[in-house]
């Protein structure tokens, strides 16, 4: 079963549908909020799960789109982004530990 672990609200660029606005005279962005998972909204984090595990087991950042009850998944990453400050903004150096955690535990169950 997945679990999450970590969560960030990304809001989309004035006047663009990305959150990263790269073709304005002046590059800009939307902002965004780390939180704890146990803040992110039950409907948003079982979608992110439900989608997550269509793919397989492993390290996911899903893209998903709210308004009101509805959500939507827009994109499921195999590679997401996890930048300084950011993603990680609300564990720190602990989402890190998780992270290779996780792989330690994978090397040790195929005997490496």
């Amino acid at each position: 079963a997945g679990r999450a672990i970590y969560a960030c609200r990304h809001h989309m660029a004035r006047d663009h549908w990305q959150i990263y606005n790269h073709g304005a005279k002046r590059f800009s962005s939307g902002g965004y909020e780390t939180l704890p998972t146990f803040e992110v909204p039950k409907v948003v984090l079982d979608a992110a799960l439900k989608a997550s595990r269509v793919v397989g087991k492993g390290l996911y950042g899903v893209d998903i789109k709210q308004k009101g009850q509805q959500v939507y998944v827009m994109e499921v990453n195999d590679n997401p982004s996890i930048e300084h400050d950011v993603e990680d903004a609300y564990l720190g150096k602990e989402l890190y530990m998780l992270i290779m955690a996780e792989f330690q535990q994978r090397l040790e169950q195929r005997g490496r």
